[in-house]
């Protein structure tokens, strides 16, 4: 199944409106049932693709299904304490992963 998003992708959430960037892909839901009944109140789909998400401004990661994501267009950088130990720079709208050795 293809994703909307690859990892770098700079997002915003469509309902809660915070922007972050995507840090992992899941095909499909990878969660606990008891987390999905506690967590995922909009009830997404378990068979479309999820994301994890470091949120701009905070130092949360949250784990969220592509239905509720939308590409950010503001360009602007995400303030994250692990931005800069994931990724490199931002290069066309979208941030690049450190090469690892």
């Amino acid at each position: 199944m293809a994703t909307k998003f690859q990892i770098g992708a700079i997002i915003r959430h469509r309902m809660f409106e915070y922007r972050g960037v995507v840090i992992g892909v899941d095909e499909n839901f990878q969660g606990t049932d008891e987390w999905y009944e506690n967590v995922a109140r909009s009830r997404p789909p378990k068979d479309r693709p999820w994301y994890h998400v470091l949120v701009h401004n905070s130092a949360i990661e949250t784990y969220v299904a592509e239905r509720n994501l939308e590409p950010d267009i503001s360009d602007a950088p995400i303030n994250h304490p692990y931005v800069e130990s994931l990724f490199d720079t931002i290069q066309d709208g979208r941030y690049v992963r450190k090469h690892v050795n």
